[in-house]
């Protein structure tokens, strides 16, 4: 399965491109992950070319499996040189028959407080809504440790109310909040 999602541009925003994982994405990805912040709220750092590749080789595993939707956010790259990578949204843990899934994302640092997050999560909760309906979604989560003030207003943002705090559970040494999305 191949999806593209497009979320128009507004008076104060670029277009946003979501799209699957290619294997291009490799070197824009690597220079991402050099930042601290996010290499930090990450379980598993890309360090390394063949960490890159091995990470878009697993995105895409996901999708083939039909379990696991990681979509490359990308926005006009401002120079003009066609699209830039600007952050990550994934929906995991699509089980036929199960009501819920969670949706993660990450933001390149360059695009931080630009609202790409909210926007790009929307689109991805919007999809899997109308995409998995038969199989009886309902309900998305979105899980960040308590000290993520940032993913609390993009929780808010994309329409995932705050509804709990959960217990720190390894790898995480915090305390997390849970925010919870249900189908309209």
């Amino acid at each position: 399965m191949s999806v593209v999602l497009r979320v128009p541009a507004t008076a104060s925003a670029a277009e946003l491109v979501l799209r699957p994982w290619h294997d291009d994405d490799v070197d824009a990805l690597l220079e991402i992950y050099q930042d601290p912040e996010l290499r930090a709220r990450t379980r598993q750092p890309v360090q390394t070319v063949a960490d890159a590749r091995r990470w878009v080789a697993r995105h895409r595993q996901g999708w083939a499996a039909g379990r696991r939707f990681c979509f490359a956010v990308c926005a006009p790259d401002p120079a003009g040189a066609g699209q830039r990578l600007v952050a990550c949204v994934v929906l995991k843990d699509v089980t036929p028959g199960r009501p819920d899934a969670e949706v993660g994302y990450w933001t390149a640092a360059p695009a931080r407080g630009r609202g790409v997050a909210p926007r790009a999560v929307d689109a991805v909760s919007r999809w899997a809504f109308t995409r998995f309906a038969a199989a009886g979604l309902t309900r998305l989560e979105l899980l960040h440790q308590v000290d993520n003030q940032a993913s609390c207003r993009v929780a808010e943002k994309s329409g995932y109310p705050f509804v709990e705090v959960l217990p720190a559970r390894a790898p995480y040494p915090l305390d997390g909040h849970r925010h919870v999305r249900r189908r309209d």
